[in-house]
């Protein structure tokens, strides 16, 4: 409570004791006598009450001379005459308790403006705060929050998997550490550092950590923050950001989400731009981006992981002049992370760093630090003295098929069919060059509608793939279906997930990736974002004609006919071998590395 409120609050206690007093002085100056019900019996016989006033309770009266001590007004309980004729008859002396009532009464009426009072104060002091007292300015104060040095507690060794970005981040350090020497042959150190990626790769990590190696102060915001109901709250908190880390020089910004504020003006609205709340935000964030100094010791960094929407007059050289990539971790880098994370985990002597990195192919940091908690998680409910690679199996199939489902009990057909199913897409990826390896597969129902699984996963990471192997790999996306057609003469809506990924598949080799022989090298459309969810497709509008549409649509076809047919040549010439599979998979319920590697050993010296 400030000094203004705390006046208020005295001026209001003050105002309520004077009542009181007032009142107590009132009630004493008009003070009413209670006297017994038979005293007033004998003032009434003797003529000397002038007039009454009869309640249900009481009798107000006034006499007609003062009576003894000065009485002139009182007050006496009412008694029924028949009890009262009783009384006299046998001598009893008698009369009514009068109560006195003037604290109810008091509190029947100053209670409700008490209140009223209490509730106006109250809002009163919260539009003051927001309106009044300081001004638009108090609602535009900025929300950052101001973590220094030692509060962080986050430093390089904490951020693993981005060696790049981290060499790229390095002379920032420098420059913040000392600008003099690092400005001593005329260069400046960049205004903005736009850090891009997919969610979950450490981009704020990675800032935090920029600001725990060059002991500077970091203000932390979300884009979103900015953005308000009133118009030029967001302006006026970004004038305010700025403004705090001039004088606490030098320092660093980071705005996080950066798109929900940088979002290209007029490009995703009513086509003609405007002065909404986000634009001006925009624009005042352009502005102190042009007014600082950069030997003044600020460095804005920001994240986002959507940078085709943001406005280009943001990211031109003297803005944002450096994007520096935050990708997905390789191999090594997933090495790199699970050695941080596990730190704090007792591990047993079976768990082996490289091969969960080797299982988890296309896993973020934030992926990896989930996985080692599932798997800390699975070993402590069976009360285990540390965590095993089988709980990290487990962990890793919990996170990509989802929870098992064993009291979803199916039928015995469908059984059958789930299991010739999930054979079929293992035995054509075990036939197959070059496609991922079958870990497990299982028809244990798992996730929301997964009846069964087949696990594969890359050995290493592939950044390029041929158009073979992305035949075979609609080829083991089609097993499924095949297995169904060829062992049941019938097919199922258990491959539908598995036909439209073929058809993705398919259609990126036509109009993506030109590798079709009827529409030959000629790209149709454009490569989605790698940092959008890449399963998600973008609207766009059809650059082709609608004979070459039809063109496309026979080339798919033909695409996805030619896999179904592969993967019906091998399991034709499998059959043996798949039903036997089956009827294991149908007794076990799961199939795992021996079981998969003793049947890719027969269906190799089958091909012999």
């Amino acid at each position: 409570m400030d000094k203004n409120e705390q006046i208020n609050f005295w001026y209001v206690m003050v105002a309520l004791l004077s009542i009181l007093v007032v009142q107590s002085l009132y009630n004493e100056y008009t003070k009413i006598e209670p006297i017994s019900y038979s005293h007033f019996q004998t003032l009434l016989e003797k003529g000397q009450v002038s007039e009454i006033e009869i309640t249900d309770q009481y009798i107000y009266g006034k006499l007609k001379v003062p009576h003894g001590t000065g009485l002139q007004d009182f007050i006496t309980t009412r008694v029924e005459p028949e009890f009262a004729e009783d009384l006299d008859k046998y001598g009893v002396s008698y009369s009514g308790v009068v109560s006195s009532t003037w604290l109810s009464d008091l509190l029947s009426w100053l209670l409700p403006v008490a209140v009223f009072v209490g509730v106006w104060l109250y809002f009163i002091r919260r539009i003051s705060r927001n309106m009044m007292g300081g001004g638009m300015m108090s609602v535009g104060k900025s929300h950052a929050k101001v973590f220094v040095e030692q509060e962080t507690k986050v430093t390089f060794d904490d951020v693993a998997g981005v060696d790049e970005a981290k060499e790229e981040l390095v002379e920032i350090i420098n420059f913040l550490k000392n600008p003099a020497e690092y400005g001593r042959l005329g260069g400046r150190a960049p205004k903005g550092i736009l850090l891009v990626g997919p969610p979950g790769t450490g981009k704020t990590l990675l800032a935090r950590a920029v600001a725990g190696e060059a002991r500077v102060p970091f203000f932390s915001i979300s884009g979103s923050e900015f953005v308000e109901m009133f118009v030029g709250v967001g302006a006026a908190r970004v004038r305010d950001l700025f403004e705090q880390a001039r004088k606490l020089a030098p320092a660093i910004i980071f705005i996080d989400e950066l798109d929900a504020l940088g979002r290209a003006r007029g490009a995703f609205g009513s086509g003609g731009g405007g002065h909404d709340e986000k634009e001006q935000t925009l624009n005042q964030l352009l502005a102190e981006l042009d007014g600082f100094d950069p030997s003044s010791g600020i460095v804005l960094l920001a994240a986002t992981n959507r940078p085709e929407i943001l406005d280009p007059a943001l990211l031109r050289a003297g803005r944002f002049d450096r994007q520096v990539l935050v990708d997905r971790p390789d191999k090594l880098g997933r090495e790199q992370i699970l050695a941080v994370h596990v730190k704090k985990v007792k591990l047993h002597t079976d768990v082996l760093i490289k091969q969960i990195a080797a299982l988890t192919p296309g896993f973020t940091g934030a992926d990896l630090a989930n996985l080692i908690n599932e798997a800390t998680l699975l070993a402590t409910r069976r009360n285990a003295a540390a965590v095993t690679m089988n709980d990290f199996n487990n962990a890793i199939e919990r996170i990509v098929a989802g929870l098992e489902k064993r009291n979803r009990l199916l039928n015995p057909n469908e059984r059958r069919v789930v299991a010739y199913h999930e054979l079929g897409h293992a035995m054509v990826a075990l036939a197959l060059p070059g496609t991922d390896e079958v870990h497990k597969v299982s028809i244990i129902p798992r996730g929301i509608g997964a009846l069964g699984y087949t696990i594969q996963r890359p050995t290493e990471d592939r950044y390029l793939m041929t158009r073979s192997e992305l035949q075979n790999k609609m080829a083991v996306l089609l097993g499924g279906r095949a297995a169904e057609q060829m062992i049941f003469e019938e097919i199922s809506t258990g491959a539908s997930d598995d036909l439209g990924r073929a058809t993705d598949i398919a259609r990126a080799m036509v109009l993506r990736y030109g590798m079709s022989e009827v529409l030959g090298n000629v790209a149709y459309e454009r490569e989605n974002s790698a940092f959008l969810q890449p399963n998600v497709p973008i609207l766009q509008t059809r650059e082709y004609s609608e004979d070459t549409a039809q063109k496309v649509d026979g080339a798919v076809r033909v695409l996805i006919d030619q896999a179904l047919e592969r993967a019906l040549s091998i399991l034709q010439t499998n059959r043996a071998l798949l039903d036997q599979t089956a009827e294991e998979l149908l007794e076990t319920e799961t199939l795992n590395q021996p079981e998969i590697e003793k049947i890719k050993q027969d269906i190799a010296h089958k091909a012999l």
